[in-house]
């Protein structure tokens, strides 16, 4: 059975964004950790607008994939060893449900058993700009430790295309769980040259 440190709960919800859960569950396989997705309806729905990937290419990605309702799946326990779980997106819905307790979801119940076992959880916020509604449920969750992530592209590595803005993401999502896996390139203090 593998440890938790080599096993990662990914919950993918109906925010856009969608194309960084494939990103991040392809580099987790590759990486040989334990992928256990929870793709939701809305998520579901998100990730063929806006990728070529399938719902069954997702799951294939995954070590193990469970249906949003199912509340008796293995990730529901607190038994359930893991690193903790990202969810990416995060849609503001989600992130309402898990600030007040309301599990009423696969994804929401497991991000609940995951902050009570004081796991590492990861909201990869996705909605901007955010009204006083998302700030105050981002800040009620961040004093209980949860990190809170929106995907803001960062351009001092100096992406020369889409996939290396998202690689430079996923790397650093996977920077808050321990997982330092060189998928992009690090800021190593040197400046690139520039053109005029």
């Amino acid at each position: 059975m593998s440890g938790a440190h080599d096993r990662l709960i990914v919950g993918v919800t109906g925010a856009t964004g969608v194309i960084l859960a494939v990103r991040l569950l392809e580099v987790l396989r590759d990486a040989g950790v334990e992928r256990h997705l929870i793709l939701s309806k809305w998520g579901a729905r998100t990730l063929v607008h806006e990728t070529s990937c399938s719902v069954e290419g997702l799951q294939r990605l995954a070590t193990c994939s469970y249906p949003p309702g199912d509340q008796g799946a293995a990730v529901s326990s607190g038994s359930f060893l893991s690193a903790g779980m990202v969810i990416v997106p995060c849609s503001m819905k989600s992130l309402a449900s898990i600030a007040h307790g309301h599990g009423d979801s696969l994804i929401h119940r497991t991000a609940d058993v995951t902050l009570k076992e004081r796991r590492r959880l990861v909201l990869v916020v996705r909605e901007a700009p955010f009204n006083d509604i998302h700030l105050e449920n981002m800040l009620k969750l961040s004093r209980m430790g949860v990190v809170i992530f929106p995907p803001v592209p960062a351009f001092y590595h100096r992406p020369a295309n889409l996939d290396e803005v998202i690689d430079h993401t996923v790397l650093r999502i996977l920077d808050q769980f321990g997982l330092h896996l060189d998928v992009a390139r690090r800021w190593d203090g040197a400046m690139r040259a520039t053109e005029d």
